[in-house]
Protein backbone atom coordinates (compact mmCIF):
# COMPACT_ATOMS: atom_id res chain seq x y z
CA UNK A 1 0.00 0.00 0.00
CA UNK A 2 1.84 3.05 -1.19
CA UNK A 3 1.77 6.45 1.47
CA UNK A 4 -1.15 8.07 -0.85
CA UNK A 5 -3.65 5.05 -0.56
CA UNK A 6 -3.02 5.06 2.98
CA UNK A 7 -3.89 8.54 3.59
CA UNK A 8 -6.71 8.40 0.51
CA UNK A 9 -8.30 5.58 3.17
CA UNK A 10 -7.28 7.74 6.50
CA UNK A 11 -5.96 5.57 8.24
CA UNK A 12 -4.96 5.79 11.79
CA UNK A 13 -1.72 4.04 13.46
CA UNK A 14 -2.64 1.20 15.98
CA UNK A 15 0.55 2.14 17.71
CA UNK A 16 3.36 4.80 16.69
CA UNK A 17 6.53 4.17 18.72
CA UNK A 18 10.03 5.42 18.30
CA UNK A 19 13.71 4.86 18.44
CA UNK A 20 17.06 6.61 18.60
CA UNK A 21 19.74 5.75 15.87
CA UNK A 22 23.33 7.13 16.60
CA UNK A 23 25.20 7.06 13.05
CA UNK A 24 29.06 5.58 13.33
CA UNK A 25 31.65 5.22 10.98
CA UNK A 26 30.50 2.20 9.71
CA UNK A 27 27.46 2.90 9.25
CA UNK A 28 28.69 5.46 6.13
CA UNK A 29 30.72 5.48 2.97
CA UNK A 30 34.45 7.21 2.52
CA UNK A 31 32.50 10.21 2.26
CA UNK A 32 30.50 9.96 5.55
CA UNK A 33 27.23 9.50 4.55
CA UNK A 34 25.07 7.01 5.34
CA UNK A 35 24.92 4.14 2.58
CA UNK A 36 21.23 3.39 1.30
CA UNK A 37 20.51 -0.40 2.81
CA UNK A 38 21.33 0.66 6.83
CA UNK A 39 18.12 2.48 6.59
CA UNK A 40 16.40 -0.68 5.96
CA UNK A 41 18.23 -2.17 9.20
CA UNK A 42 17.09 0.75 11.00
CA UNK A 43 13.68 0.30 9.96
CA UNK A 44 14.33 -3.54 10.95
CA UNK A 45 14.90 -1.93 14.59
CA UNK A 46 12.39 0.26 14.82
CA UNK A 47 9.46 -2.60 14.04
CA UNK A 48 11.29 -4.88 16.57
CA UNK A 49 11.01 -2.25 19.36
CA UNK A 50 7.45 -1.17 18.18
CA UNK A 51 6.30 -4.50 18.91
CA UNK A 52 8.19 -4.94 21.95
CA UNK A 53 6.36 -1.77 23.11
CA UNK A 54 3.19 -3.67 22.82
CA UNK A 55 4.02 -6.48 24.82
CA UNK A 56 5.70 -8.76 21.88
CA UNK A 57 9.34 -10.03 21.20
CA UNK A 58 9.89 -11.84 18.29
CA UNK A 59 12.00 -14.71 20.49
CA UNK A 60 8.88 -15.54 22.22
CA UNK A 61 6.50 -15.49 19.12
CA UNK A 62 8.69 -17.33 17.79
CA UNK A 63 9.16 -20.02 20.21
CA UNK A 64 5.41 -19.58 21.69
CA UNK A 65 3.37 -18.90 18.69
CA UNK A 66 5.73 -20.44 15.64
CA UNK A 67 5.53 -17.11 14.51
CA UNK A 68 8.31 -15.14 12.32
CA UNK A 69 8.32 -12.02 9.92
CA UNK A 70 8.98 -11.73 6.10
CA UNK A 71 9.60 -8.20 4.47
CA UNK A 72 7.15 -8.97 1.38
CA UNK A 73 7.49 -5.53 0.04
CA UNK A 74 9.11 -2.11 0.58
CA UNK A 75 8.45 1.36 -1.11
CA UNK A 76 11.13 3.47 0.29
CA UNK A 77 11.55 7.37 -0.45
CA UNK A 78 15.56 8.63 0.43
CA UNK A 79 15.04 12.46 0.91
CA UNK A 80 18.14 13.48 2.08
CA UNK A 81 21.32 11.81 3.83
CA UNK A 82 22.30 10.93 7.07
CA UNK A 83 26.02 11.78 8.48
CA UNK A 84 28.56 10.47 10.33
CA UNK A 85 27.52 11.11 13.77
CA UNK A 86 23.85 12.41 13.26
CA UNK A 87 21.59 11.37 15.61
CA UNK A 88 18.32 10.08 13.81
CA UNK A 89 14.92 8.85 15.13
CA UNK A 90 13.10 5.95 13.53
CA UNK A 91 9.37 6.44 13.68
CA UNK A 92 7.57 3.11 13.18
CA UNK A 93 3.56 3.28 13.10
CA UNK A 94 1.66 -0.19 12.79
CA UNK A 95 -1.70 0.82 10.15
CA UNK A 96 -3.00 -2.13 9.47
CA UNK A 97 -2.43 -6.20 11.10
CA UNK A 98 -4.94 -8.74 9.48
CA UNK A 99 -4.74 -12.63 8.07
CA UNK A 100 -0.99 -12.68 7.85
CA UNK A 101 -0.15 -9.43 7.53
CA UNK A 102 1.03 -6.33 9.02
CA UNK A 103 2.10 -2.71 7.38
CA UNK A 104 4.07 -0.29 8.54
CA UNK A 105 4.71 3.15 7.95
CA UNK A 106 8.11 4.33 8.73
CA UNK A 107 9.86 7.35 9.08
CA UNK A 108 13.71 8.17 9.76
CA UNK A 109 14.29 11.94 11.29
CA UNK A 110 17.39 14.53 12.11
CA UNK A 111 15.68 16.74 14.29
CA UNK A 112 12.81 17.69 12.95
CA UNK A 113 14.20 17.22 9.09
CA UNK A 114 13.02 13.86 6.87
CA UNK A 115 15.10 11.98 5.16
CA UNK A 116 13.68 8.83 4.77
CA UNK A 117 10.14 7.37 4.94
CA UNK A 118 8.78 3.70 4.02
CA UNK A 119 5.82 2.21 3.43
CA UNK A 120 6.62 -1.74 4.77
CA UNK A 121 4.61 -4.97 4.46
CA UNK A 122 5.09 -8.32 5.95
CA UNK A 123 3.80 -11.45 5.63
CA UNK A 124 3.30 -13.54 9.15
CA UNK A 125 4.67 -17.20 8.49
CA UNK A 126 5.72 -20.20 10.70
CA UNK A 127 9.09 -21.58 10.73
CA UNK A 128 8.44 -23.96 7.98
CA UNK A 129 7.77 -20.51 5.73
CA UNK A 130 3.99 -20.74 5.19
CA UNK A 131 2.02 -17.88 5.91
CA UNK A 132 0.30 -17.92 9.50
CA UNK A 133 -2.60 -15.52 11.09
CA UNK A 134 -1.78 -13.66 13.50
CA UNK A 135 -2.38 -14.94 16.70
CA UNK A 136 -5.55 -13.21 18.13
CA UNK A 137 -3.89 -12.42 21.51
CA UNK A 138 -1.81 -9.89 19.37
CA UNK A 139 -4.95 -8.44 17.48
CA UNK A 140 -6.88 -7.82 20.61
CA UNK A 141 -3.46 -6.21 22.00
CA UNK A 142 -3.45 -4.04 19.01
CA UNK A 143 -7.16 -3.20 19.47
CA UNK A 144 -6.47 -1.53 22.85
CA UNK A 145 -3.75 0.43 20.96
CA UNK A 146 -6.06 2.58 19.17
Amino acid sequence: MSADQMNAAKMDAIKVSSLDVRIYYEDTDAGGVVYHANYLKYMERGRTEALRDLGFEQRNLKQDEDMVFALTRTDIRYRRPAMLDDLLTVQSELMVAKGAKMVFKQSIYRGETLLVDADITLACINTSGRPKRIPKAILVRLEQEQ
